[in-house]
């Protein structure tokens, strides 16, 4: 299909989230043109203020935005961030039901304003919202993606590359499954450069023990939590996340990202939105069902598609 020229992408959501990954994407020069919209008309307007005023420093980017759905028609790509936020101490889950009828209510007026759009749904929960969106609009399950754990892989990269002193660009590992309290790293293929993750040994480094390994999983897929309860809300590394996803979109770029899609006959797994390593291009993105999970970790997506599931069955929209 090719790189999209002169994109455009707009952010639904003024929040924490929908500001940050409007700033990142300007900053990382990722769409031509960036708009942002949000009922809220003085805070979307501000926002939009404050973002221009540093457009001298971007190059040929842009900001608009406002009040009113118009300022999202034509886009590329349209990111969703808009719906309740989580408060310490909520799980992503406890949202559900709020934010269902957010987006649910929105899709297909943001779909008559940009009909070829690709959709990246950021709300939480993201995977159940994905399934609400891709349901709401009948959009093929490619087109309509939650940034499911592409943050929380990026997390688990950093711990590992700490812990074994290397750049974080060496590490080759996935957190998979629901972006919540489910979610697992897929510990059988992950490896540094081309080592297998247990077998990579330095003069510095004497290896990974699994109890050691155990613990960083929690610690990633706690991470949200700890942040939230320090400063209500995450925002920084959600949006540098979003911007990614984004990039891989408009520039065509078939990148390997444990983005999320309402899942066909994957390893037996119908009907539910999970993050699993997925080719991320112009037309959206494809689950790679060559992907190897060994029986503890089938087990474990299981687990998550059931969680999800489950959730998306009680939700009335």
């Amino acid at each position: 299909m090719g790189a999209i020229e002169n994109a455009k992408v707009t952010v639904v959501g003024a929040g924490a989230v929908g500001s940050s990954s409007a700033y990142a994407m300007l900053i990382r020069k990722t769409a031509r043109h960036v708009a942002l919209y949000d009922i809220a008309a003085q805070k979307v307007e501000a926002e939009v203020l404050d973002l221009a005023h540093g457009t001298n420093f971007t190059g040929s980017s842009r900001i608009t935005g406002g009040a009113d759905l118009d300022v999202t028609a034509g886009s590329h790509v349209v990111v969703i961030t808009a719906g309740a936020k989580q408060a310490p101490g909520q799980t992503r889950m406890d949202l559900a039901t709020t934010n269902a009828r957010i987006v649910s209510g929105m899709m297909r007026q943001l779909l008559e304003a940009s009909p070829d759009a690709i959709f990246v749904i950021v709300t939480n929960p993201c995977d159940v919202l994905a399934v609400i969106a891709q349901q709401a609009t009948g959009l093929p399950a490619e087109r309509v993606m939650a940034s499911g754990t592409v943050l929380d892989t990026s997390r688990l990269r950093v711990r590992l590359a700490e812990a074994a002193g290397v750049a974080t660009r060496s590490v080759h590992a996935h957190i998979v499954g629901e972006h919540g309290d489910t979610e697992f790293p897929l510990w059988s293929s992950a490896t540094i450069g081309p080592v297998p993750l247990l077998d990579w040994r330095t003069a510095d480094f004497a290896g990974f023990r699994r109890d050691e390994l155990d613990a960083i999983a929690v610690e990633v897929r706690d991470a949200a939590y700890r942040v939230i309860q320090g400063k209500g809300a995450t925002n920084y590394g959600i949006g540098l996340s979003v911007a990614r996803i984004v990039e891989a979109i408009l520039n065509d770029e078939r990148a390997v990202l444990p983005v999320s899609t309402v899942l066909s006959d994957f390893h037996g797994i119908d009907g539910v939105a999970l993050s699993v390593p997925s080719v991320v291009h112009a037309s959206g993105a494809v689950p790679i069902r060559e992907t190897r999970f060994d029986e503890g970790e089938l087990e474990l997506l299981r687990r998550s598609a059931a969680a999800i599931a489950l959730t998306a069955q009680t939700l009335t929209p």
